[in-house]
């Protein structure tokens, strides 16, 4: 029997030894894959409190030495954004130096991350969704930059991130009108890579983890950062940066082993230890 989270919400992987003391977020190893869960009454809503917390799990799975990471949550919704108390404050140099560094460290860090998300998923909820790797999503989840309706802009790099997905013609709808899309839209617009059955979330989810987890973790590395070069600088200067950022694929013992595996067995058998 599929379970559920204690609202009601869509059915998460179950996380029953969660490895930290944060009641922010919930950090789990599931194999070589780290599982960060948030749950932040009521709505994961972003305030100074979750941004760091996500940060610190981020860190903390890297620690771990996590080969994939997926980001869920454990609340009714994935996200409804930001804590608008925590905006009416203003966010002031430290808050904004925090947003920034949040998305370094999704962009940084070497595993690659799913966002995997269930019911509402809104403002800088979905601004964080978008730093991931990837986002699986429910059929059900709806999605959408709602900022307008405070009188902002998306704040967490939405704005762009779309432009660069879908085009500055979908990112300007999107920003200025507010409105929820549903998941088969987005997916259709190359905004997010997925969409599934609500109760098959979290085992969709998991498997594709644990494929990437049981990848050539070193070239994974390699093709998050050739993928950024690429989206922040463009094509000739990935081209230039192409060969300084694979020479630890070549160093590393996966390929070797992986080499050594095809000559004697042909493709498909090579296990990877991710070094």
């Amino acid at each position: 029997m599929e379970r559920t989270t204690s609202d009601g919400a869509s059915p998460i992987e179950p996380n029953p030894h969660t490895e930290s003391a944060n009641p922010i977020v919930g950090t789990q190893m599931e194999g070589a894959g780290a599982v960060l869960t948030m749950q932040y009454p009521p709505h994961n809503l972003f305030d100074l409190a979750l941004t760091r917390a996500v940060i610190e799990a981020l860190a903390w799975a890297r620690g771990q030495g996590a080969r994939a990471v997926v980001l869920n949550s454990a609340m009714r919704h994935f996200s409804a954004g930001a804590d608008l108390k925590a905006i009416e404050n203003g966010l002031g140099e430290d808050g904004g130096q925090l947003l920034l560094e949040l998305l370094g460290a999704f962009r940084e860090h070497p595993a690659p991350i799913i966002a995997s998300v269930h019911g509402v998923c809104v403002g800088g909820g979905l601004e964080i969704a978008l730093a991931c790797d990837f986002v699986i999503a429910a059929e059900s989840s709806k999605l959408g930059c709602v900022e307008p309706i405070v009188g902002l802009h998306p704040l967490m790099g939405a704005i762009q991130r779309i432009s660069q997905r879908a085009g500055e013609l979908r990112a300007k709808e999107m920003a200025m009108f507010g409105r929820r899309f549903d998941a088969q839209t987005l997916e259709r617009w190359n905004i997010i890579n997925r969409v599934v059955p609500d109760a098959r979330l979290a085992s969709a989810t998991m498997v594709l983890a644990r494929e990437l987890a049981a990848g050539p973790t070193v070239a994974h590395a390699a093709t998050k950062k050739l993928a950024a070069v690429a989206a922040s600088q463009g094509v000739e200067a990935a081209d230039k940066a192409m060969l300084e950022i694979q020479k630890a694929v070549f160093a590393s013992r996966d390929f070797a082993n992986a080499v050594a595996s095809y000559r004697e067995r042909g493709p498909g058998f090579a296990m990877f230890e991710g070094r």
